[in-house]
């Protein structure tokens, strides 16, 4: 099916063979690849979750990810739309189909061989198939390396990721998520493993997962009286709530599994692992 979506948008290049000038760019790490690429100067607009380069950001906005305006699109007179798995909503995607603007899907991944195939995937459509083979091939080392070293770990700390703790309600991940995967690669244990995807945790279950790290995405860990996410009573219970273990990152550095993967996963283990 990815390989499908993929296809589908190339196919609908009006010109075969003409490089696009006026691109949008809709996810995070299609942005990043677009700019390691070195194509940044044909991105004309770019969605809300596009935050890096940082120089990016200057750019026209034109809505979060999956809540595209079309209108905002289509004022930008794009030649070519490269968006990550998800993009739409589905009528947005229709109304660009409809104007004839090339729209391509670019698979989503969480592993160096998926890294290395978002890479691949959009220097097809820019043009730049020779220098994407190139840097996917330098990605994907330098994860499969940093991953080697990570799974080295003789006694993996227990890792709870948080996707918020708003009012106090703890949302966290289990498994099959860009989370689980990163926590795996660093060569962490993802403390909850008796579900999929994202769901609140009670306090039993956030005692009962006894986590000796909570990780977050940076800016998500305030409150509780000024003690932070540790100080929630549940957590505060636990080994990670005992010895204060809370690590933030940039949530697209640690999420996006783009060109910086495999320097997210040596921070994130450095992190987990300090001294080690």
């Amino acid at each position: 099916m990815k390989a499908l979506l993929l296809a589908v948008g190339l196919a609908a290049f009006p010109a075969l063979g003409l490089a696009a000038e006026r691109i949008v760019v809709a996810g995070g790490a299609v942005t990043e690849i677009v700019y390691a690429l070195g194509a940044g100067d044909r991105v004309v607009a770019r969605d809300t979750t596009s935050s890096h380069p940082p120089e990016v950001e200057a750019l026209p906005d034109v809505g979060y990810v999956r809540r595209l305006s079309p209108e905002g699109v289509l004022s930008l007179a794009p030649d070519l739309i490269l968006a990550e798995e998800g993009a739409g909503p589905a009528e947005t995607v229709q109304v660009l189909e409809r104007a004839e603007i090339p729209f391509v899907t670019i698979p989503d991944a969480t592993d160096a061989k998926g890294v290395a195939a978002k890479v691949r995937a959009v220097g097809a459509a820019l043009d730049l198939e020779a220098k994407a083979a190139a840097l996917a091939e330098e990605i994907e080392s330098e994860i499969a390396t940093v991953q080697d070293r990570a799974e080295g770990v003789a006694e993996p700390v227990r890792v709870l990721f948080l996707l918020s703790a708003e009012g106090g309600r703890l949302l966290a991940s289990g498994t099959d998520t860009a989370a689980d995967a990163m926590i795996r690669m660093a060569g962490g244990t993802n403390a909850v493993t008796g579900f999929e995807g994202y769901k609140p945790l009670t306090d039993e279950a956030v005692m009962a997962a006894a986590p000796d790290v909570v990780l977050m995405m940076e800016g998500r860990a305030e409150g509780h009286g000024g003690a932070g996410v540790l100080g929630h009573p549940a957590l505060a219970a636990t080994p990670a709530g005992r010895d204060g273990r809370l690590v933030e990152m940039d949530g697209l550095y640690l999420l996006g599994f783009g060109p910086r993967t495999a320097q997210a996963v040596a921070d994130l283990n450095a992190a987990l692992y300090p001294g080690g």
